[in-house]
């Protein structure tokens, strides 16, 4: 691979070409990220300074994280981190990615947490699988009346939940707990939200090598027929739930009414949906 000339806009030129070249739809926001976190400059340095010299071990730094790009890697597992609902978000290894779908589930919740909290004084938030923490995050960074207790099976995903709210400045209000869905639960909540693994197991090897290779299988797999997760959340939110509590949880694209039987089975009923980006129903909100 041709060396660039170490100064920032170059720099920046260079990384885009490569990955343009390779096919990456994104290869002009990638090369942005990856430059501005590995050299430690900004969008405006590269507006104002192009030709800001870069010291060569930030070259190379930069031109690693190309590498992991080029194969495969998603930007933001490279550079570590990813915004959510306007938080920063730091991203490890078992912990899925968060994306901009998952954000109609936070809006579809927030009414629901806003009114609780008004009528009561506070909101009591269970958040299963909670991975980088990311649902639970942002509703209690946006009504500081609420409190979160964030599950899930993975000790790393944990550890990581609890760093993103001490980097977000809510952890005095962000509990986490290692648990299977309800197993070390004992107590009840106003709301119940969770992203379970909703994906068929057969299904997983055709995913876009992004989600298949980096994303944790743990976080992917629903089961048969990827509803295993909503069974088990459905059996179990009777008796974690207080009384006028919501049930809040992320689809796949071709789910709801599957989801929605399951749930109805249980005795609730949906009250409410939220398309994702792409108009399709990605997030239901059940009550008893």
């Amino acid at each position: 691979m041709q060396q660039p000339r170490p100064a920032l806009g170059p720099l920046i030129r260079h990384v885009r070409s490569v990955l343009e070249q390779a096919g990456k739809q994104s290869a002009a926001l990638d090369a942005r990220l990856l430059v501005e976190h590995f050299t430690g400059t900004s969008r405006t340095d590269a507006v104002l300074d192009p030709e800001r010299v870069i010291p060569q071990e930030r070259v190379e730094a930069v031109l690693a994280a190309l590498d992991r790009r080029l194969n495969g890697e998603p930007v933001h597992r490279i550079i570590g981190y990813r915004e959510f609902y306007g938080l920063q978000l730091k991203i490890s290894a078992e912990t899925l990615e968060p994306r901009p779908d998952t954000e109609s589930l936070v809006e579809l919740a927030l009414p629901y947490v806003r009114r609780i909290a008004e009528e009561k004084g506070s909101c009591s938030i269970l958040d299963m699988g909670t991975g980088t923490g990311a649902i639970a995050l942002a509703l209690i960074h946006e009504e500081p009346r609420a409190r979160a207790l964030a599950t899930d099976i993975s000790p790393d995903a944990l550890a990581t939940a609890k760093s993103n709210a001490d980097i977000n400045r809510v952890a005095d209000r962000f509990e986490t707990l290692r648990s299977s869905w309800y197993d070390n639960i004992d107590r009840r909540f106003d709301v119940i939200v969770s992203n379970p693994p909703y994906i068929p197991t057969d299904v997983i090897a055709s995913l876009e090598r992004e989600v298949r290779d980096f994303d944790p299988l743990a976080a992917l797999d629903g089961g048969p027929d990827g509803l295993d997760a909503y069974r088990a959340i459905a059996a179990g939110a009777p008796e974690h739930l207080l009384e006028a509590g919501v049930v809040v949880v992320e689809v796949g694209y071709d789910q709801p009414d599957a989801v929605e039987a399951i749930l109805r089975a249980r005795g609730f009923v949906l009250v409410e949906g939220a398309d994702d980006l792409g108009g399709h129903r990605r997030s239901l909100a059940f009550k008893l």
